[in-house]
């Protein structure tokens, strides 16, 4: 979603407030293109823009071209090459072509807009397909191209440009321990929204996590609020029982797609043994990443860190 950012937001309430809105997306790249497939940037019929196709370099043509087409009730593919010198500047090393699809909400449908808003408001994964010889558009659920929201890639099947809007990424960390101070920046460099949760207001201080959601709840309760989804991870730093055990119950009955416990195999045997106890099944706990991190010899807070955070982008990644 960093690419996507807040394109269809922008254009329904540009639309709504009668300035007229059209979406540009870069549906397919051929080199070194300056943006990625799904990329858009948002123009309205005074000229004013957000976002990006092209990090600059065929913008000016992309916005004149938009303005033009602000009540038009049908889209246009664009193709721009991109020379070495223009691709140096917004800081690759050569050039490629970029296709941008250019299509006015008046074209897309104001109902199916507001749709997709609302999708990506309450967390639901969809694609807009748009067949871009013939025009339909449609929403979709992830079950549409589960490789394609896996991986997070939009793209051309045939005529049809597949947009994913998958939701944000999250990660839920329990424990404001000094790995916690670490990973919590990290996460964010790598485009998840990070939620902490520790009940003790002493660890979970604003002065050691400046800036940070931080919940001072238990965290089978955090949890529950917060919500658990299959772009959610959930990590657990404490490894007291008290704290970690009702967050991995949580995320053991949850779609999240990684669960990652600190401790060492000894700790973790132990933890195997009370979950046993509490009702889980060998295949359920199996699904605990522990101990967290791939064993890349970390040491230290850092290291562990950016351990954990490999082992989470593998298991996004190459489930």
């Amino acid at each position: 979603m960093d690419d996507l950012e807040r394109m269809p937001e922008v254009a329904l309430e540009w639309h709504l407030a009668g300035k007229g809105a059209v979406l540009a997306t870069v549906v397919e790249t051929w080199g070194s293109a300056p943006r990625a497939v799904g990329s858009q940037l948002v123009v309205s019929g005074a000229g004013e823009m957000e976002g990006s196709v092209s990090g600059g370099c065929v913008e000016g043509a992309v916005v004149i071209e938009a303005m033009e087409m602000v009540g038009a009730d049908a889209g246009r593919m664009l193709e721009f090459g991109v020379s070495d010198d223009e691709a140096f500047a917004v800081g690759l090393a050569c050039g490629g072509r970029i296709g941008v699809w250019v299509e006015p909400v008046a074209a897309m449908g104001e109902a199916l807009l507001a749709e997709l808003v609302a999708a990506r408001a309450a967390r639901q994964a969809v694609a807009y397909e748009v067949d871009l010889s013939a025009g339909a558009r449609r929403l979709v659920g992830a079950g549409a191209w589960p490789e394609r929201f896996r991986a997070d890639k939009s793209g051309m099947e045939g005529d049809v440009f597949v947009h994913v809007h998958n939701p944000p990424l999250r990660m839920i960390v329990v424990g404001a321990v000094h790995i916690a101070q670490a990973l919590l920046p990290m996460a964010r460099m790598a485009g998840y929204d990070p939620v902490l949760v520790d009940p003790r207001p002493a660890f979970g201080a604003e002065a050691r996590f400046p800036g940070e959601t931080i919940v001072e709840d238990w965290p089978d309760e955090a949890l529950d609020a917060i919500g658990l989804d299959a772009r959610t991870a959930v990590v657990t730093l404490t490894h007291d029982p008290k704290l970690d055990d009702p967050a991995i119950e949580r995320a053991l009955r949850s779609e999240v797609f990684y669960l990652g416990c600190l401790g060492s195999r000894r700790t973790h045997a132990k933890r195997v043994a009370r979950l046993g106890e509490a009702g889980f099944s060998e295949a359920e706990i199996a699904m605990i990443h522990a101990p967290v991190g791939l064993d890349i010899g970390a040491r230290g807070p850092g290291e562990i860190a950016v351990s954990v955070m490999a082992e989470v982008t593998q298991r996004l990644r190459r489930p």
